[in-house]
């Protein structure tokens, strides 16, 4: 399900079946000083209980995920004057060593970049429905989150 979503050229969006990987930016704006790059990935652990980590699953509510993860990047877009904003998010299996989420900022200067990066991350996780499941040897466990947040009118 690789979903591109958005008609913005300063904007990507992607929902993928798959682990993502860094997307290097084909023209990169020669007033930009800065890119600042988060891959999240599936670290090697150990349960107490359940053994050693097989994988990650990651299901979502799609529609909605996309529409908040466009907003955060328009958000991003605005705030912090990014050139360029990219979020993908990986659904279903995720194994040790792959990455579930890059998030990547284009700006002006490092210190936007890696504000803007940080917000992006740390709001994607408190706000798009997108949710993991840990895959142990031996069972699996739904990984604790934050409640989606809303505004005040409700969306």
């Amino acid at each position: 399900m690789q979903i591109p979503m958005s008609d913005d050229f300063r904007i990507d969006i992607q929902l993928l079946d798959e682990p993502v990987t860094y997307v290097p930016l084909e023209q990169f704006p020669q007033s930009a000083g800065a890119e600042c790059v988060f891959l999240g990935r599936t670290r090697e652990e150990k349960h107490p209980s359940h053994g050693r980590l097989k994988r990650l699953s990651y299901e979502c509510y799609e529609a909605l995920a996309v529409k908040t993860l466009h907003d955060l990047a328009q958000q991003a877009l605005n705030q912090y004057e990014c050139f360029f904003v990219r979020v993908h998010h990986a659904t279903g299996d995720v194994p040790p060593g792959a990455a579930s989420v890059l998030v990547q900022v284009v700006c002006g200067h490092r210190g936007v970049s890696f504000e803007a990066c940080r917000f992006l991350i740390d709001t994607l996780k408190k706000t798009v429905p997108i949710w993991k499941r840990e895959q142990w040897e031996d069972g699996s466990t739904w990984s604790q989150g934050h409640p989606v947040q809303h505004d005040q009118d409700g969306q």
